[in-house]
């Protein structure tokens, strides 16, 4: 940003709006400048590059509109916010179509449009931030097609980095829908097998009865319907990557035949009296908690060793919230794209919309909801209403009410006398129970989501008699 403080530019014909601003944002801590019609606004724009306009859309010379696409002209990384007393979905499109941030309607919420700044600042400080950024950062911000640019999924980044060139065998862990299979496709892109095959084999996903079949191969005559021989999937794999996905869902006695693969990179198809052998790497991946799956005798001690050399986490999307807009924006442009549509963005509110969401459904969930709110969308912009986030707020709240004892929570019942100290110790319960859940009993990270230190959370374990 050209300024340390931000400089603001408001353009409205009224004093007394400009007035208003100007006291509010400079109590902000903002600089501010004002001008009372648009032709001073443009020549002070010239002159000035002002980090965010707030522009009235009538402003009594010119429209505020043509004063948006001159900013948008002189500078284009100017951020601008359109304001008016006058408001029409025609407007605001056309607004957002010239370029402008957000459009906010006369009379505005002070909060509101405070939020509204310092999300467009916020906005203006990343896009600034991506000019400048060389080629190693650009990639980060897309490795491979993985996309984000937290500090949890920087530490990722350089895991994928670590390990690419070498032919350990990896583990990924993480929730359903975090982007594991992307993270095991950039490791094949980043390794010195990139240019041989990348089998991705989806292990809960085939029948038991199959699953040998299909990783060995079979010999002709091996089984009733084996006509011919056929190649398994960790031969086609040959001098690549093959990737396991849910390998958690595996058999005992199908994890004895991958363990002597793992350890000898050699197997007998079904109906063979040979081995055969192969040079593969192996990337595995689960949503289990693959130590308790071995304590509980469900998956082989020794081949978890042999498959979690090096171990990779994917963070779940509400550990690494700051990732959302880039995610929503990267969906909005693929599906608009696909679906023939002009939808070019999110508004500020939408966008705070998602912040909010926890997305228990992660990566998938959010690519879920942007491709139907494109498909719904009439207009050019993502709106608030259009995301139709409130139904998955609806569906997941009565998940959590169903955990705190089926127990409804109405404002009506205070009418009749109602237990406050009952009914925020069983809300507290269960937002400590969700925290537990989230983070699998790890009470550090279950005290971090509920922003408590962990004195205070074992406190509540306790008063709350909640299983540790």
């Amino acid at each position: 940003m050209p300024y340390a403080i931000p400089h603001i530019l408001i353009a409205d014909d009224e004093l007394s709006m400009r007035e208003l601003l100007e006291y509010m944002l400079t109590k902000e801590g903002y600089r501010v400048s004002c001008a009372e019609n648009g032709r001073k606004a443009i020549t002070m724009i010239e002159s000035t590059p002002f980090d965010l306009l707030i522009c009235d859309i009538r402003l009594g010379d010119i429209s505020g509109l043509e004063v948006l696409k001159a900013a948008k002209k002189i500078n284009p990384q100017t951020v601008v916010i359109m304001i008016s007393a006058y408001t029409t979905t025609e407007t605001a499109v056309e607004s957002m179509n010239a370029g402008a941030f957000d459009f906010v309607p006369k009379p505005f919420n002070n909060q509101e449009l405070k939020q509204t700044i310092a999300n467009a600042l916020t906005l203006k400080t990343v896009e600034d931030e991506k000019l400048s950024l060389d080629s190693a950062l650009k990639k980060t911000l897309h490795f491979g097609k993985i996309i984000g640019n937290s500090p949890k999924m920087l530490i990722v980044y350089e895991m994928i980095r670590q390990v690419a060139k070498t032919t350990t065998n990896i583990l990924l862990t993480g929730e359903s829908g975090t982007g594991k299979e992307l993270a095991a496709r950039a490791i094949h892109a980043e390794s010195n097998r990139s240019d041989k095959p990348f089998v991705a084999v989806n292990c809960g996903g085939i029948p038991e009865t199959l699953v040998e079949s299909e990783l060995l191969g079979y010999k002709k005559g091996a089984f009733t319907g084996a006509n011919q021989d056929k190649k398994g999937l960790f031969e086609v794999a040959n001098k690549g990557t093959i990737f396991l996905d849910e390998i958690g869902e595996l058999s005992i006695s199908l994890q004895v035949k991958l363990l002597r693969v793992v350890q000898e990179k050699a197997f007998k198809p079904v109906g063979a009296g040979e081995d055969i052998n192969v040079d593969v790497r192996i990337i595995t991946a689960t949503n289990k908690i693959l130590e308790e799956e071995v304590i509980a005798g469900r998956f082989r001690e020794d081949l978890f060793y042999r498959l979690n050399v090096i171990g990779i986490r994917m963070p779940s999307l509400r550990e690494r919230k700051e990732d959302i807009r880039l995610l929503a924006h990267h969906f909005l442009e693929k599906y608009s794209r696909e679906m023939g549509k002009g939808i070019t963005k999110l508004s500020s509110y939408a966008i705070d919309l998602l912040n909010k969401y926890d997305f228990p459904g992660n990566i998938r969930e959010l690519e879920n909801l942007i491709e139907r709110s494109v498909a719904l969308s009439n207009t050019n912009i993502i709106l608030p209403e259009s995301l139709a986030i409130s139904l998955h707020k609806q569906i997941h709240k009565r998940r959590w009410i169903e955990g705190v004892k089926n127990k409804r929570f109405d404002l009506e019942d205070v009418e009749n006398g109602v237990s406050l100290d009952n009914i925020l110790e069983e809300i507290e319960k269960g937002y400590v129970e969700k925290a537990m859940e989230l983070t699998r009993g790890d009470k550090a990270r279950a005290a971090e989501l509920l922003k408590i230190n962990l004195r205070s959370l074992r406190y509540r374990l306790d008063k709350l008699s909640i299983k540790k």
